[in-house]
């Protein structure tokens, strides 16, 4: 299996640091997507209630033939579903449309502060962990003060927060946060959306290689200790994605493309300005 890498989280449990990504992936496409991505190597798949395709990756598991315990699932929480009991509604809805007991891991998707119910949201995420049918909780697109009053108020530390992470967006003092509490770091947009891919630094080192522009910036993310979601519904770009543990950036490759780090590289919203 080609996607040997695992990360360990802060309650014991892992997960494949590469996994398949399912942004804007349509539910009557995600089974086929999904199954190719399995037969490629993939074992963890990242989904979520808002994407509208938690059946079809629930499909997709059926016909693979694996065990539950050989395929790790992400799943999250709607925005319109903050609050403890609206989370754990949202919960089982999730659950059914996947048709499982269990999921891996079950993050709330974003803060909304201006709302003031991630707190309490959170610890509806503790019950469902608790009942062991989440294995483990984390959160997505929380900043540093967001973090810390979850951590403050609760006492319970996500096990990840995904966040936009690329090569022109390196997010280091989130990175130091994460790794002071043990937090794993997940990239979203881990491509930069395209904007790499013309990139001289990039494109020199995919020459160096033998690789493609985007297999390069996977790598980056995999030496920097960061866990990726490629996401793609081509067939090809699928394999590519995942063809890139035979090789490893050296130190002077990783520390030129640390170089591209911008204040203006953020290619998605901010998370206390977001209000889908």
């Amino acid at each position: 299996m080609q996607n040997q890498y695992e990360l360990k989280f802060n309650d014991g449990h892992t997960m494949p640091q590469l996994g398949f990504g399912l942004w804007q992936v349509p539910n009557a496409q995600a089974a086929d997507v999904v199954a190719q991505a399995i037969r490629a190597g993939y074992r963890m798949i990242d989904s979520a209630a808002a994407y509208g395709n938690e059946e079809g990756v629930g499909m997709a598991f059926k016909a693979s033939g694996l065990a539950r315990d050989e395929l790790f699932v992400t799943t999250k929480l709607a925005n319109p579903n903050h609050g403890y009991d609206e989370a754990l509604r949202a919960f089982d809805e999730s659950l059914s449309k996947l048709g499982f007991e269990h999921v891996d891991l079950y993050l709330i998707h974003w803060p909304r502060p201006w709302e003031d119910r991630y707190v309490e949201t959170w610890r509806a995420l503790q019950r469902v962990r608790e009942e062991g049918r989440a294995r483990s909780i984390g959160v997505s697109n929380f900043t540093v003060p967001h973090l810390q009053r979850l951590i403050d108020e609760t006492g319970v530390v996500p096990v990840l927060n995904q966040i936009e992470l690329h090569p022109r967006f390196q997010q280091r003092d989130m990175r130091e946060f994460h790794q002071k509490h043990g937090i794993v770091t997940q990239s979203w947009s881990l491509l930069g959306r395209g904007h790499l891919n013309e990139n001289k630094t990039i494109t020199e080192l995919a020459a160096k290689y033998g690789k493609s522009w985007a297999q390069i910036v996977i790598r980056w993310h995999l030496d920097s200790g960061l866990a990726v979601i490629p996401k793609s519904v081509t067939s090809e770009r699928i394999r590519a994605n995942i063809e890139v543990f035979d090789f490893k950036l050296a130190p002077e490759d990783l520390a030129r493309i640390g170089e591209i780090d911008s204040t203006e590289g953020r290619v998605g919203a901010h998370p206390d300005q977001f209000r889908p």
